[in-house]
């Protein structure tokens, strides 16, 4: 993918990323506009979708996308409730597993509320650095998912030092390709050639197409478990309904942004729709692990009135 391609998607949706990405006016689009970053050597950087949410000032401060932001703060209430209801399951399979699944998510949503709402705005010094970050725990998160997908098979023990590290390894994979294939096109730092520089092919690989492999392994991997290993309907039900979610959010952000933003009167844009759709699709997520799951209770101890414990 050329940079060419990214202004078309970011003509329409306004991602992080579209703020750093290099560009010059001769290739973007008629429809977009380019954002001058102040560099001494007169490159333009970013690409200003044609429809975004308005921001508003608070306390002498400039927050964007305000209703992603308290979209993301409900999400963050969300998350915090799924691990304390997953550190209460103490002898579910893949317990700590899915912990620290979740954890990573807290930490992806709270970055999403850094480049998204202007707490480092774009054009500062920290702000490729930022998003780079960003688009590393997205890849973390994802491949993370992918190992938790293949617990169920019983291919190894789970939550013991070895599934631990299995599970950070992949993790660290994930992170290191995402944030280098981002910093790397960010900061020019390969290329001495800026022009050249422009191309966006690392990004969209692995950022998109390899972390969408990934996401897409896990789910036929719980499609498997709940047809064939646990047998239940209901979790084959909460999968698609997951996925269901998860694809709605990609159409809405990346297809009809613009269109939501100017019904709105610019009040809202894609971007918000897209992470509701994100936090049903985590609750799916922790669902249909909390259904295959559900056969492994936690015991319960009791004393009875002659002193014996009795385990239930």
């Amino acid at each position: 993918m050329t940079i060419k391609d990214f202004a078309a998607v970011c003509s329409k949706t306004p991602l992080p990323l579209c703020s750093v990405v290099k560009s010059t006016k001769h290739l973007v689009l008629s429809n977009s506009t380019v954002i001058d970053n102040f560099n001494p050597q007169n490159f333009r950087v970013g690409i200003l979708p044609r429809c975004y949410a308005r921001p508003i000032e608070l306390a002498n401060t400039m927050i964007f996308g305000i209703g992603n932001a308290f979209i993301n703060i409900g999400a963050l209430g969300v998350i915090l409730i799924i691990i304390y209801n997953i550190r209460q399951k103490y002898t579910a399979i893949g317990r700590s597993e899915y912990l620290y699944f979740f954890q990573l998510i807290l930490l992806y949503i709270i970055l999403t509320l850094v480049v998204n709402c202007g707490v480092s705005p774009p054009g500062s010094d920290s702000y490729p650095y930022l998003v780079a970050i960003h688009l590393g725990v997205a890849g973390s998160c994802c491949w993370t998912l992918l190992i938790n997908g293949f617990l169920s098979f019983n291919l190894w023990e789970d939550g013991t030092v070895k599934s631990m590290v299995i599970v950070r390894g992949f993790s660290a994979i994930g992170f290191i390709m995402s944030f280098l294939s981002s910093i790397l096109t960010f900061k020019s730092w390969i290329q001495d050639d800026k022009i050249a520089s422009m191309n966006t092919t690392a990004i969209f690989v692995i950022v998109y197409v390899i972390n969408g492999i990934a996401l897409l392994i896990y789910t036929i991997c719980q499609l498997l478990v709940s047809l064939l290993v646990v047998r239940n309907l209901w979790v084959t039900g909460s999968v698609f309904l997951g996925l269901f979610f998860f694809i709605v959010g990609q159409v809405l952000v990346y297809g009809f942004s613009v269109q939501i933003c100017e019904g709105v009167k610019h009040y809202l844009d894609g971007l918000f729709f897209g992470s509701l759709c994100n936090v049903f699709t985590l609750m799916m997520v922790y669902k249909t692990w909390d259904m295959t799951t559900d056969d492994d209770l936690e015991f319960s101890v009791s004393v009875n009135k002659d002193g014996n414990v009795a385990y239930n």
